[in-house]
């Protein structure tokens, strides 16, 4: 249209320059020419501003030409204009669609101004002023928006619904200096939420502005103060955080139980019998002896009671028939939906919140464009909209039936404490279901978000069904002076199951182990069907089984089991969970090895001198008790500055003797009577990226180390490096097995003088390239998997460990050894079009065997 414009303005003054009466006579048409004329040039400008601000996949983003002048933007059209302001271009792109002309809307990219990076930003002896700046790179986006709000009637800031979202909107308010400047919230991103919110905006919320900034200048203090003690003391690039160092303090606690732990004996009796009608036989488990719970502790007794059993008869004293329900689970809050994607999906909570940003965000669906599929996910309420109740209602009806639809609405009661600002996460509509969706999503091949959609999906329809029936039978079959119990139970009516399956929650399966400690009969009832039993029949023993087993210690932690723990004790938020996990991993603090959480030495050690010199500050009730006044402060019951000067007195004390007192690690030489074998100067301990280890005294000069652990009576054993029969390739020295940061590998034993070394092989060939070797290898993120010794000309990978077994079925070149939470750990063929599969016959020894990681694609090596 402009090449039209300025094509016509040329021809118009070319014609005016032949004939210059005629061009005289039409001087109104010319003038009116060389406005379009200037028209066009000032579209053609913008249209190529525009292309320089176009990102990779062609969007509009909000930033400024540098060499732009600095004009203000012409108004178009009539009526009034507004600018809406979000976090994210696709949030953005998502609600331009539900608003009409008039309505300009531009992202942020989250916050624009923070305290500085260089100092600490606050000052403390003025009221706790902060000092915010325009975080780097973005000035360019304040640029484009100042001008934009030069231009429009009305700034509405639409940033995200929470505390954070909320300090974003303020200092864009600050920075914009718009008159005009109100807040809209909502809680989903659909055209009637939309609409509704830009309908009815409100003013900045001063309260909860205030508890977010202190939030921000606690983490501050205690993280620029902390810290840099610890680069001082220990190790540079160091953190300590408030809610961060208590999880690793949590982890570092459970360790020390599992370390501190006595295995204990027992003996479980069960009997093999039949009924009168003959088998199947079904197992019975012994549960009192003389009318009391009794507990076999070594063989003697069992074996005692067995040979006192094997000729009693065994009659049916009891049977007890029941109906059992199972209640729906209450719709996802943030902290479950992180816990039960990491149990079903295996995502780590910043995967699970990452996917689910962009499901509430929008995704792109066909025609329909940009759409946002599921309400705010950051939120603690398991409270639902009656418009979403009624749609949900009405599907069930429609799809399940009426059998499926309680009488009256299910409404869940949300936790003590819980802010309540938001509904649970749930689809913003039920017009997509996962079925309809799920091609959009193979197009993106984005697989793992349409999962978490899946889940979302189905937890929301589950929880406004009716209740799994179960028939359950027990039995009580006396033999002498013992009773044994047998139970099953099967489905009578699926109800919620039929849509969100049989595994259970993190909340159930904690009360089934709390049961199961707490010794209460039926803890571990069956599930399957007992024969037809009647009081007084006689059942004939097959045989008695009696096994040995060890009480076992706590488990570790895994990424669901730790986000429980740190909702339970009120530590942080649940939006906070994700980059506290991330950061403690990241920080070398912990590793996850099989799916747990292990302290490494560095967050042993950073934990023992944080415990010790800040006992207040790294205290569990401590840290929640500080979410609970931040809440108050949010709720206007509290005055933030008086928050935090009362925070900050014992603090600044505590942080003063801790400078003076705290161990010097860094500089710190334990000495020892050992003697080092190359220069006889006695080892000392020192600490350093890997932990502990024994150097020589004479370092320089001499740079032997070693590796040690301590006996039982605490005396240290030098761990000798573990030789092999393979000579190394350049010097024929003999290769010994050392452990670097991603685990053991084979290095030559003459280093330094030769540092050839090479990763150790699993013993199975490469089924890929036919040429290499398999390799334990070890992620970023410090899970390990299996690897072609010649990557990256080979990118074989697999989590699970590869065997070195031909498939007996499909002659496949290996098999893999897996675990499931369900099955345990059996060995299967690698082939998805070969069933093949065994059980693996596992040795029982005290404390049990190490727990496999769970079957998970191939990493993507890079």
């Amino acid at each position: 249209m402009a090449t039209r414009k300025k094509t016509q303005a040329a021809q118009t003054e070319a014609a005016a320059e032949e004939t210059p009466k005629k061009a005289a006579s039409k001087k109104p048409a010319a003038k009116k020419a060389a406005k379009k004329k200037t028209a066009a040039k000032k579209v053609s400008a913008k249209k190529k501003t525009a292309a320089r601000r176009r990102g990779a996949d062609g969007d509009e983003l909000p930033t400024v030409d540098a060499d732009a002048e600095e004009e203000v933007p012409e108004r178009r059209g009539k009526g009034p204009h507004y600018l809406v302001v979000v976090e994210s271009p696709a949030k953005a792109k998502t609600i331009k669609k539900y608003l009409g002309t008039g309505y300009t809307v531009k992202a942020s990219v989250g916050h624009v101004k923070d305290l500085p990076k260089s100092k600490i930003g606050v000052d403390v002896e003025h009221d706790f002023q902060p000092e915010y700046t325009v975080i780097k790179g973005k000035e360019k986006v304040l640029n484009e928006l100042k001008k934009m709000a030069k231009t429009v009637d009305r700034v509405f800031l639409a940033t995200d619904p929470d505390r954070e979202g909320e300090a974003i909107a303020w200092h864009i308010k600050e920075e914009l200096g718009h008159p005009d400047s109100l807040r809209v919230t909502f809680n989903e991103i659909t055209k009637r939420a939309v609409q509704d919110a830009i309908a009815q905006p409100r003013q900045l919320n001063q309260d909860n502005y205030d508890s977010q900034q202190t939030r921000r200048i606690l983490d501050r203090l205690v993280g620029y103060q902390i810290s840099p003690l610890l680069w001082k003391k220990i190790r540079r690039g160091l953190s300590a955080g408030r809610v961060q160092s208590v999880a690793v303090r949590l982890i570092v606690e459970r360790e020390a139980e599992i370390k501190a732990f006595q295995p204990e004996e027992y003996w479980t009796l069960d009997a093999l019998v039949q009924g009168p009608q003959g088998p199947p036989p079904f197992k019975a488990k012994l549960s009192r002896v003389d009318g009391k719970r009794v507990e076999l502790k070594d063989r003697a007794t069992t074996d005692g009671l067995v040979a006192e059993l094997k000729d009693a008869p065994f009659t049916v004293a009891k049977v007890d028939r029941k109906e059992r329900r199972r209640n729906a689970p209450a719709p996802f809050i943030t902290s479950k939906l992180q816990q039960e994607a990491a149990n079903r999906l295996h995502f780590t909570a910043k995967k699970t919140m990452t996917l689910a940003q962009k499901l509430y965000e929008g995704v792109p669906l066909g025609e329909e464009g940009q759409t946002a599929l599921i309400t705010y996910m950051r939120t603690d309420s398991t409270r639902l909209s009656d418009d979403a109740v009624t749609q949900v209602r009405d599907f069930i009806g429609k799809k399940f039936g009426a059998d499926y639809l309680p009488a009256e609405p299910m409404v869940y009661k949300s936790r003590k404490g819980a802010q309540d600002a938001h509904e649970a996460i749930r689809p913003t509509s039920l017009e997509y279901p996962p079925e309809r969706v799920r091609p959009f999503f193979d197009a993106m091949d984005e697989l793992d978000m349409f999962r978490l959609y899946e889940l979302i999906w189905n937890r929301f329809v589950a929880c406004q069904m009716k209740a799994a029936v179960y028939d359950q039978t027990s039995a009580d079959i006396t033999a002498g002076r013992a009773t044994f119990r047998a139970s099953g139970s099967t489905l009578k009516f699926p109800g919620y199951l039929g849509v969100y399956g049989a595994g259970l929650t993190p909340e159930e399966e904690a009360a089934a182990e709390k049961a199961k400690a707490a010794g209460e009969e039926g803890a571990e009832d069956a599930v399957g069907e007992l024969p037809p039993l009647n009081e007084g029949e006689v059942l004939s023993l097959d045989r008695l089984l009696n096994e040995q087993h060890f009480t076992q210690p706590p488990p570790r932690f895994s990424e669901a089991t730790l986000v429980k723990e740190l909702e339970e004790r009120g530590i942080g938020r649940p939006s906070t969970y994700a980059a506290i996990l991330s950061n403690i991993q990241d920080k070398k603090y912990v590793e996850k090895l099989e799916s747990r959480f292990r302290p490494t030495d560095l967050g042993q050690m950073t934990n023992e001198m944080l415990v010790k010199h800040f006992p207040h500050e790294m205290d569990v009730t401590f840290t929640a008790s500080m979410e609970e006044k931040l809440d108050q402060i949010s709720d206007g019951g509290a005055s933030w500055k008086t928050v935090l000067h009362d925070f900050y007195g014992p603090f600044k004390e505590t942080l003063e003797k801790a400078e003076a007192e705290m161990r010097d690690v860094k500089r710190e030489e334990i000495k020892t009577d050992i003697a080092c074998e190359k220069c006889g100067n006695p080892f000392v301990i020192k600490f350093g990226k890997m932990g502990h280890f024994l150097a020589c005294s004479n370092y320089p000069d001499c740079k032997n180390t070693k590796d040690f652990k301590r006996d039982a009576e605490g005396k240290i054993v030098i761990v000798e490096e573990e030789t092999t029969d393979e000579k190394c390739e350049k010097c024929t020295k003999p290769m010994v097995i050392k452990r670097g940061r991603f685990g053991r590998f084979m290095a030559c034993s003459g280093y330094p003088d030769c540092k050839t070394s090479k990763p150790i092989s699993i013993g199975v060939n490469c089924p890929e390239c036919k040429v290499g070797y398999l390799t334990e290898r070890r992620s970023g993120r410090g899970k390990i998997f299996f690897g072609c010794n010649r990557y990256p000309e080979c990118k074989f990978a697999a989590w699970d460990r590869p065997l070195a077994e031909q498939c007996p079925q499909c002659a496949s070149p290996y098999l893999l050894q897996k675990f499931s939470k369900r099955d345990g750990a059996y060995i299967a063929c690698p082939n998805k079009e070969c069933d093949y599969r065994r059980e693996v016959v596992e040795q029982g020894v005290p404390g049990g065997a190490a727990e496999a990681a769970p079957a998970s694609p191939p990493p993507a090596v890079a």
